[in-house]
């Protein structure tokens, strides 16, 4: 468990996208929502990523999963970018009807300046803490931010001067992470965890999503090997408390609890078994069974 300075507790959380921007689902899900078959509201939730201004990105409302592929069963690529309604949009319109009895987080991204404008506008909002999303693998002006350490650090320091909120920060494992988190380990109340880069896990090989969608990155069982490698690394530097990622089947909650994360954040398994809208939700049975057999994560 990952104790906030405001007293929220962190445990299991939606990784942001999991849950779209209002933290109940995509609209293809909602019949599944209505009848109960899964619960929201036993997650932490991480907004999709914001923007300042409107973002298209590559995913469409009538073809959503054409920028995400299977792979074998074992993970998933996708290349959806940070397609979002711009972050004034979402204050004015998503923000007012979010659930009160849910607890949120909100992810952003942008430039320095862009950032501080959100951060502070943030403040207004009863939200559990704010993500900075500095590593989507998906987005070309995240190539900076990738591999420029100072412009990360400056990114956090920013939102720090104004935001009254916990800040977490969310990094890949081709960026200096212990570098970045090692400078910034005073200023931030936890590390997530990004998809991986398809060239990274799969080098030389093609990607099977369409060529101008470019290479996506790579999450679930088949990112195991990097993103646990990189757990392993920020557990033993102690810095900053570590949210696990890439949970894939129920025992990969005991191995995280074991490398010693403080919470656990599910992303793409909450497609694993949605293949039709009636299926049931695997992470929150995964919840579910963890505090029926643990307690507290």
């Amino acid at each position: 468990m990952i104790q906030l300075s405001n007293g929220h507790k962190l445990e299991f959380l939606a990784a942001s996208g999991s849950l779209a921007f209002d933290g109940l689902g995509w609209p293809w899900e909602q019949p599944a929502r209505w009848l109960k078959f899964w619960d929201p509201s036993v997650f932490t939730v991480v907004l999709k990523t914001l923007t300042f201004d409107p973002r298209l990105g590559n995913q469409r409302w009538y073809n959503p999963h054409k920028v995400v592929k299977w792979l074998d069963g074992q993970g998933h690529v996708n290349s959806i970018g940070l397609t979002n309604m711009g972050f004034m949009k979402w204050c004015e319109l998503v923000a007012p009807r979010l659930r009160p009895d849910m607890k949120f987080i909100v992810s952003i991204t942008g430039t320095p300046t862009e950032l501080r404008l959100m951060a502070g506008r943030l403040n207004s909002f009863d939200i559990v803490a704010v993500e900075i999303n500095a590593s989507c693998p998906n987005s070309p002006d995240h190539s900076a931010l990738l591999s420029n350490v100072q412009l990360v650090e400056e990114s956090v320091k920013v939102v720090a001067e104004v935001c009254r909120h916990p800040i977490i920060l969310k990094l890949s494992y081709q960026q200096q992470y212990l570098e970045i988190i090692c400078s910034l380990a005073h200023t931030l109340a936890a590390v997530s965890i990004n998809s991986v880069p398809w060239g990274i896990v799969y080098p030389g090989k093609p990607s099977p999503l369409p060529k101008k969608f470019g290479h996506g990155g790579v999450s679930g069982k088949v990112a195991q090997q990097y993103t646990w490698a990189m757990i392993d690394r920020l557990v033993r530097d102690k810095k900053v408390p570590v949210i696990g990622a890439s949970v894939w089947d129920y025992p990969d909650l005991e191995i995280l609890k074991a490398k010693g994360v403080g919470a656990v954040a599910f992303g793409s398994v909450f497609i694993k078994h949605r293949r039709h809208v009636f299926c049931p939700c695997l992470p929150d049975q995964y919840v579910t069974r963890w505090r029926r057999e643990h307690g507290e994560f």
